[in-house]
């Protein structure tokens, strides 16, 4: 079992800056890349971001492209999602996951979510 925390989520002025972090703990060993989520009230969860574990690949959705920073500290167990130039349309539950293999984009693929945090920006 792999156990995720996620923490750094808030109130913050549309283009402003928040980071987010994810603690992985537990039988991380088998995780092959991980990914955050969000999900606005009303809408389905949706890929915002995912890194690899092992390799310096990365991958966005279209919409933080440019905007979104995915980092990872394997010493820490940890990943991050730094989020700039933050919009309105940002708001939602932020949920970090993990998983053994599968489709990066894809929320079916990944077997560990954290209980996600909340951010909230304001116009």
């Amino acid at each position: 079992q792999v156990q995720l925390v996620e923490s750094g989520g808030g109130l913050v002025q549309a283009g402003g800056s928040q980071r987010l972090s994810c603690a992985a703990s537990g039988r991380t060993s088998g995780i092959s890349f991980m990914g955050w989520f969000r999900q606005a009230p009303g809408k389905e969860r949706e890929f915002v971001a995912a890194i690899s574990r092992n390799f310096d690949a990365t991958e966005y959705a279209d919409s933080v492209k440019g905007r979104f920073d995915i980092s990872r500290d394997n010493a820490k167990d940890a990943v991050y999602l730094r989020m700039n130039s933050l919009k309105p349309e940002d708001t939602g539950v932020y949920y970090c996951a993990a998983a053994v293999s599968g489709t990066w984009r894809y929320r079916t693929s990944y077997e560990y979510w954290g209980q996600g945090t909340q951010v909230t920006v304001s116009s």
